[in-house]
């Protein structure tokens, strides 16, 4: 389900500005309850070539509910709805960024909309969170990241307990190490983008398969 609408940008940047994401220094070097599992700061924006590939590859429709693993601004999600009429969840840690998710669906946004009785909710919604604490991604249809393989290695697990069969996981760059793990997904296709900044851009798409069923064969 769609659980929030794009107002929780606001409550979120409004949290971040009065320090309610930020952690004071008083716990002494004690992790807070709701800290992110992993929470690396580092944002390099994905290319729109590169975004334009994970649509084709994807072949992303009206009927999709994308999540953006870190996503940044929410470009990915914003540019989706807007192409294609479908909905989309950022997750981000960073404050900063959600506050650009906010300009962002200035720029994209202003106009999609779904419509439920009277009450009007935008196509995209953007949280402050920890994308390895998402109860609803399997509702997802699509996922996307730009993450280090750190994250990748901890996200895998729960994508093989949560994700539904035929859910298409598209990569910038990163991927688990499939190669000397046989217990890994690997990717059902990659391609190589160039774009204005360099030319050796990959993305990869795993499909999630059928679950094994778990009962004795007769």
């Amino acid at each position: 389900m769609f659980k929030r609408a794009f107002c929780f940008c606001i409550l979120a940047l409004a949290l971040a500005l009065t320090g309610g994401f930020i952690d004071g220094g008083d716990k002494k070097g004690k992790d807070k309850k709701d800290d992110p599992k992993y929470n690396n700061p580092t944002f390099v924006p994905t290319a729109d070539e590169v975004i334009e590939k994970m649509f084709e590859m994807g072949k992303i429709n009206k009927k999709d509910l994308i999540f953006d693993l870190g996503c940044g601004d929410n470009r990915i999600c914003f540019m989706a709805a807007k192409k294609f009429g479908c909905r989309g969840v950022g997750i981000e840690t960073n404050p900063v960024r959600i506050r650009e998710a906010m300009d962002m669906f200035d720029k994209f946004n202003k106009d999609d909309a779904i419509v439920f009785g009277p009450v009007k909710l935008p196509l995209v919604e953007t949280r402050h969170g920890d994308a390895l604490a998402m109860k609803d991604i399997g509702d997802a249809t699509v996922v996307v990241m730009y993450m280090f393989p750190e994250f990748m290695e901890l996200w895998l697990p729960i994508a093989k307990a949560k994700l539904k069969p035929g859910t298409r996981i598209l990569s910038h760059d990163y991927a688990w190490d499939y190669e000397s793990d046989k217990t890994k997904w690997a990717p059902v296709s990659t391609a190589i983008v160039k774009s204005s900044s360099r030319d050796n851009h990959k993305v990869l798409m795993w499909v999630v398969p059928e679950k094994k069923s778990t009962k004795a064969a007769k």
